[in-house]
């Protein structure tokens, strides 16, 4: 079955289940529910208001509970914790593998918590304590203690027995971590390699050395950007001491590429990614209206520059109609080049020694744009109000905030990043700040000059 075909069977199931909801048929909905995958009942979760919401919550098999609060962003997830009583939430972690438990412990009552950990027998515990010490947003916060490890000096013979005798390996095992004595790293097993080699051949013999592991405080965009450029399925993690204490799978880094996407789209408009889109109204109001008033400020600004030339544009009418034009094309500009030098910073393919080119590229880049723009803006202003000082105006004011703008979208970012302020959550709106005053202090000044 190809995506497409995935993709619309699973619409029919989640419109046949709201349908079933609609119509008052739960055993059906139920049924339904158990057709899905938990990713797409915590999709079905976060696209419904909270009445209904509630109501499909309640239908979801109890097995699937913990799976769905994982999927699930962080507003929907603690409106649901709210509603669950403390036996089903112990319940509903039992099976989590212990990388998830420790992404979810943070959200869960203290009660709650205190339960699982009696639960616990002392390895797992410390295993979950250990995870918990490294920051979220780290290797260490991503990775899964539980990994399979094997020494150089055993045959493969001997590695297949023993993992015949375990019965089950961890999720996502496409390799076996190979460790000294002292549990020092030194290399992999694939399990390719496991399966095809000689029996009669040691670890050592056909272990792969080049795979190299991932320092557990390594950042988790890191960590990310190592997966894509290699194309690993997993990575063992080993602590500053080369010790390997865990390793990362796939599925941890896709979830890290998914959240990196959205906190890059959701901040440009000032919403955390994990918004919920049915949130009670005043939750929304007093989330966004910060947003709305750092706008309001900004527009006052830009319009406090265009009132310094009030008596211009009541002599040349005609600039007030063009204005925008150059504010606009400025912030385009601008914003080209601040997203690749944000997305530069956060890959950690902008460094200092290839900023400089790149810098040196984005003004030229600028000044070309600036220099094309104006030769038509100028034309199409001529033979729409015959001026021609009025067509050199707006030529030479794009080239200059064309300019401005290539230099704003470089330092904007830098000094935000400098300032430890993320440059995707508020560098949209100072660049627009930046390009509408210098766009229409060019404009306009340059107009009351030549214009008489």
């Amino acid at each position: 079955m190809s995506d497409t075909d995935r993709s619309e069977n699973q619409q029919l199931r989640t419109t046949a289940l709201r349908d079933a909801l609609n119509s008052g048929a739960s055993q059906n909905a139920r049924r339904l529910l158990q057709t899905l995958h938990p990713a797409e009942i915590a999709a079905l979760l976060e696209s419904t208001p909270s009445p209904e919401r509630e109501l499909i919550w309640n239908l979801v098999p109890a097995e699937e509970d913990g799976e769905v609060l994982l999927h699930v962003n962080d507003a929907v997830r603690s409106a649901l914790i709210r509603h669950m009583d403390p036996a089903e939430l112990v319940a509903a972690t039992e099976n989590l593998d212990l990388d998830d438990l420790a992404d979810l412990i943070n959200d869960l009552p203290q009660a709650v918590t205190r339960r699982l950990l009696q639960a616990m027998d002392q390895q797992e515990r410390l295993r979950l304590e250990a995870v918990l010490s490294y920051p979220p947003e780290s290797a260490g916060g991503l990775m899964n203690p539980e990994v399979t490890t094997v020494r150089p000096d055993v045959a493969l013979d001997v590695v297949i027995r023993y993992l015949r005798f375990k019965a089950e390996l961890p999720d996502q095992t496409d390799q076996l971590v190979v460790v000294d004595r002292y549990g020092h790293y030194v290399g992999v097993l694939p399990l390719q390699t496991l399966l095809v080699s000689d029996p009669d051949q040691t670890v050592a013999e056909v272990m792969d050395t080049e795979a190299e592991p991932i320092a557990v405080d390594l950042p988790a965009r890191k960590v990310a950007q190592r997966f894509a450029d290699r194309d690993l399925l997993s990575a063992p993690v080993v602590n500053s001491d080369g010790q390997v204490i865990g390793r990362i799978t796939i599925d941890d880094v896709v979830d890290v590429i998914r959240d990196e996407s959205e906190h890059s789209l959701m901040s440009q408009v000032g919403l955390d990614e994990e918004e919920d889109m049915f949130a009670p109204v005043l939750v929304s109001f007093r989330r966004r209206t910060v947003w709305l008033g750092i706008n309001l400020i900004t527009a006052f600004i830009a319009s406090a520059v265009v009132g310094l030339f009030e008596a211009t544009l009541q002599q040349v009418v005609a600039l007030a109609v063009l204005m925008p034009i150059v504010a606009s094309m400025g912030g385009i500009a601008g914003s080209q080049t601040q997203t690749l030098i944000i997305r530069g910073l956060a890959q950690g393919r902008l460094t200092a020694t290839n900023s400089r080119r790149f810098i040196n590229k984005e003004l030229l880049l600028g000044l070309l744009n600036g220099l094309a723009w104006a030769i038509v803006t100028a034309l199409l202003a001529y033979l729409w109000f015959g001026r021609t000082d009025l067509a050199a105006v707006i030529g030479l004011a794009m080239v200059v905030n064309l300019l401005l703008a290539a230099t704003s979208g470089i330092g904007v970012p830098l000094l935000m990043r400098r300032l430890s302020i993320d440059p995707a959550l508020a560098g949209h709106v100072v660049l627009t700040t930046v390009t509408d005053v210098a766009g229409f202090f060019a404009f306009l000044g340059l107009g009351s000059i030549l214009l008489r």
